[in-house]
């Protein structure tokens, strides 16, 4: 084709047909409003570890520990404009552990939703809110954290609003009586209000929390539902390479002695943090905080062979509710995991610092360091409980594949051992390998 108008002509009609074409699959992708998702999820960690509790008895627990978690996901999920489904499958346990693990669905929940940003979500589902500290999947546990709940809410130009609304039930009471203990969740019912708020052209975003639990003690024959209030707030701002975290919670109510007995005491517990980090550079980030929970101020540290007693007039030591306690408070999880003698708690001061390094892409390194104390004075004993390096890397292999191992180290003190049942050599190691694999398995757009 010789002709220069000809190929011209050509040319626009080329151009013109194939803009027709990309506009006409524009238009039908904008209109494929359903989406249907299949994905899986494998978490394999394992880990060894030197030293540690024993329990409560005299013998001690010296020698390795070595041990391999796992967990397996199925997910099944269904979007469109004003309508969302998903259902998770879960097993989690401990490699040869008898009876195989738990099996256990870990999402069941639908969502509606209006342009306007009201919404309502029920079913089972995480509640993840703010840091996790309060609210969180608790995700480094295999089994996690998960509530049977309504939640509906608002959220549209920088405001957030959601209301949890949760009730529990023993499957064998369902015919009869209201008394629950011993079930997936600590509590009969929970009510809970969280507002946020991101400030327009500022990188500051505030939220309030409010919950109201209620746990019942006694027997089928004589119980009562005793109630405790939390309320606090927390606070993000994040100029450019600087980021400051802060938060403050307060806890009210009745809590049990015994959960057998309809025996209650009031709650005046209370806790705080702050936390500053500056990225350097693309590469490095440095972090430093301070946590800081309240304690009982009539706690007595038994001696070994002995039955500590103490009389208490109220509860001042601050729980740590439904969070993702792994992520503060030490590694080892020595702290809000595991319980101390009784129901009461000497609280915990955790100051602690570190750097993020990133040497290339998809490859984290992390190195901190915790100086750990009770914050209620003891008799006779020192409040250091003791020092806490940890040190963890992770690497993305590929887009659904990461793979992480860290190593911590603890030297305990002789107030770390008569509070937990330490080792008499006070020095203790913990080290894991994590494999998590996450692919999307099929999907599907219409």
């Amino acid at each position: 084709m010789r002709n220069p108008i000809a190929r011209i002509l050509l040319a626009l009609s080329l151009l013109a047909s194939t803009s027709y074409t990309w506009a006409q699959e524009v238009r039908e992708e904008e209109e494929k409003t359903n989406q249907f998702t299949i994905s899986a999820g494998l978490m394999s960690r394992g880990e060894i570890r030197q030293g540690g509790l024993h329990g409560g008895t005299e013998e001690k627990n010296e020698n390795r520990a070595a041990f391999v978690n796992n967990r397996a996901r199925m997910s099944v999920s269904y979007d469109r404009d004003n309508l969302s489904v998903k259902v998770t499958a879960q097993h989690s346990g401990i490699w040869g552990a008898e009876g195989g693990g738990k099996f256990n669905i870990y999402e069941a929940w639908a969502q509606m939703k209006a342009k306007n940003g009201l919404f309502a979500r029920i079913g089972r589902q995480e509640l993840v809110y703010d840091d996790e500290r309060i609210l969180g999947n608790n995700d480094w546990a295999m089994a996690a954290l998960y509530h049977d709940a309504l939640k509906g809410g608002y959220e549209n130009r920088g405001h957030k609003l959601h209301a949890v609304i949760a009730y529990n039930q023993n499957s064998k009471n369902i015919n009869g009586g209201t008394f629950y203990q011993d079930g997936s969740q600590i509590y009969k019912t929970m009510q809970t209000v969280w507002y946020h708020y991101d400030v327009p052209k500022l990188p500051l975003g505030m939220s309030l929390l409010f919950m109201n639990i209620g746990m019942q003690n006694g027997n089928e024959e004589e119980y009562e539902t005793i109630f405790q209030q939390l309320l606090g707030g927390y606070v993000s701002y994040k100029p450019r390479n600087l980021s400051v975290e802060a938060a403050y919670y307060h806890q009210m109510g009745k809590a049990s002695l015994d959960y057998s007995t309809t025996t209650t005491i009031p709650i005046n517990a209370w806790m705080a943090s702050a936390k500053i980090s500056y990225q350097f550079n693309r590469q490095l980030t440095g972090y430093a905080g301070y946590d800081y929970l309240s304690g009982d101020k009539e706690f007595k540290v038994p001696k070994h062979g002995t039955i500590g007693l103490s009389q208490h007039t109220k509860m001042s030591a601050f729980t740590s509710t439904f969070g993702s306690t792994h992520k503060f408070y030490g590694a080892m999880d020595f702290f809000y995991v595991s319980a101390y003698y009784g129901t009461f708690s000497p609280g915990l001061q955790n100051l602690f610092g570190g750097v993020t390094y990133k040497p290339i892409e998809g490859l984290s390194i992390d190195a901190a360091y915790h100086y750990l104390a009770t914050s209620t004075k003891l008799d006779e004993m020192d409040k250091t409980l003791g020092r806490e390096i940890e040190l963890s890397a992770s690497y993305q292999i590929m887009k659904d594949v990461r793979l992480g191992m860290g190593y911590t180290f603890m030297k305990g003190t002789e107030t770390l051992e008569a509070l937990k049942l330490s080792t008499d050599d006070k020095k203790l190691q913990w080290g894991w390998l994590m494999l998590n694999v996450s692919p999307r398995l099929f999907y599907s757009k219409w």
